[in-house]
């Protein structure tokens, strides 16, 4: 027996729905559970990848699509790519209470780590630990917003722990001197890791001085000692403020 199912409705499974309501209408998306919050924090950029059909609907749950003129009344375009993105960027994620919990934990540990890798201590001049942050966070009460990135909330972070610790937004300017015969490979190794090349110097040994974000120094370190077996050697030489103008997180 065929069930007569109209035309105007569309059946999905496994789903997580953004819903917006504009011009007394509410309107819906259907995208891929973990795939919204990627989306906002700008780690997920194929639009596709985020949604599971490019329809926008009045009514995710019962497959019905919104009607044309609706979307061009409410949204002044009927450009449905817009329209998604939109509500993408401004509408509600509706998640059951236990899902919200989860993202929530997820976002408070993914802040903790971004200002773990951008800060330091400026009386230590070395990185604090996620550990630490996320500590230090819990201190202050820091309550998570699941609608504002991980980025922006990461800087709000570190303005509201300067209150109650020393943290200092800042790159480690370092100096690395290493043996010449593991020099130019573990340079190429080193590089990804480095942010600024301020100084270079390749005679019987390699010399550098560069700048990094603090959350790469326990990485440097290991791999200079590692590769070099002890030879080589890494020093913090000072910190490198970084402008409070500079209001992105890269």
């Amino acid at each position: 027996m065929s069930i007569f199912t109209p035309t105007n409705q569309i059946r999905l499974t496994n789903v997580a729905i953004v819903r917006m309501k504009k011009g007394g209408k509410r309107f819906e998306i259907a995208c891929y559970k973990n795939k919204v919050m990627s989306w906002r924090s700008g780690a997920e950029k194929d639009l596709d990848e985020v949604l599971q059909t490019d329809k926008v609907f009045i009514n995710v749950s019962k497959g019905q699509v919104a009607k044309k003129e609706d979307l061009s009344k409410a949204f002044g375009t009927d450009d449905v790519t817009e329209i998604c993105k939109q509500i993408l960027a401004k509408g509600e994620l509706q998640v059951s209470d236990k899902e919200r919990q989860t993202q929530l934990e997820q976002m408070f540990r993914d802040i903790a780590t971004i200002v773990a890798e951008k800060c330091v201590n400026p009386e230590t001049k070395r990185p604090y630990t996620v550990i630490l942050i996320e500590r230090a966070m819990k201190d202050i009460h820091y309550s998570v917003k699941a609608n504002k990135s991980t980025k922006q909330q990461a800087l709000e972070v570190i303005r509201q722990l300067r209150e109650s610790i020393q943290i200092q937004r800042a790159h480690m300017r370092l100096r690395f001197v290493l043996p010449a015969k593991e020099g130019k490979r573990l340079k190429e190794k080193l590089k990804p890791l480095i942010k600024v090349v301020e100084s270079e110097d390749f005679d019987d040994q390699l010399e550098m001085v560069c700048l990094i974000d603090p959350g790469c120094y326990r990485e440097i370190d290991e791999l200079i000692r590692c590769e070099t077996k002890g030879k080589g050697s890494l020093e913090v030489l000072s910190l490198k403020d970084v402008e409070e103008g500079d209001e992105r997180l890269e």
